[in-house]
């Protein structure tokens, strides 16, 4: 099964437990500490991290593959009264085409985390291109700690996002049983 009828498939015949509806801790430091930009959330789902983007002031775009979330998170936008400070799309995360100018700050909950380990460089080239000068990359990952590939961002993709960003910050933790990050990356010169 593709990745996206499997992510299609799950907005159609459930809540994804990614989806949670809850705005990170993580997010709402970041807005606390950092002037409204211009934002954009990759892999967006129904557009919460967007929506409370666009209420801390951010021109918030969403970006998502499944065309049923987007759907969701423009109803959702124009239900919490912020549709003019939001703009959702259905489109890949990795595509050039995805990316609108410059952001001030570049969101991935989730989304890195689920692209084989040789698409960190074109991931890694397509942050670098779009992030403003002094901008942020977000990004939370599960991690994967098995022999070979599988669900979760492997050290060697993590580091190839280094040889396009800095590093600023990371927070190792844990989310239901499983190995997780926050990373915090700056453009790099």
């Amino acid at each position: 099964m593709s990745g996206k009828l499997f992510f299609t498939l799950q907005y159609w015949i459930k809540n994804p437990p990614w989806d949670t509806g809850i705005t990170p801790p993580e997010l709402y430091r970041f807005l606390r500490e950092n002037p409204p930009g211009r934002a954009l959330d990759l892999g967006c789902g129904t557009g919460t991290n967007v929506i409370t983007l666009a209420k801390y002031g951010w021109q918030a775009s969403g970006v998502d593959i499944v065309p049923r979330a987007i759907r969701i998170a423009r109803r959702k936008a124009r239900r919490e009264g912020v549709e003019d400070l939001t703009e959702f799309s259905v489109g890949d995360a990795l595509a050039p085409e995805t990316f609108q100018g410059e952001y001030d700050l570049i969101l991935d909950i989730g989304c890195f985390h689920v692209f084989p380990e040789s698409a960190a460089e074109i991931y890694g080239r397509n942050l670098r291109a779009h992030l403003a000068e002094g901008g942020r990359f977000l990004l939370y990952v599960h991690l994967d700690r098995g022999p070979g590939p599988g669900h979760g961002a492997s050290e060697a993709g993590l580091e190839k996002l280094g040889e396009y960003l800095h590093l600023i910050r990371r927070t190792d933790g844990e989310e239901s049983s499983r190995p997780s990050a926050w990373l915090e990356f700056g453009k790099r010169k």
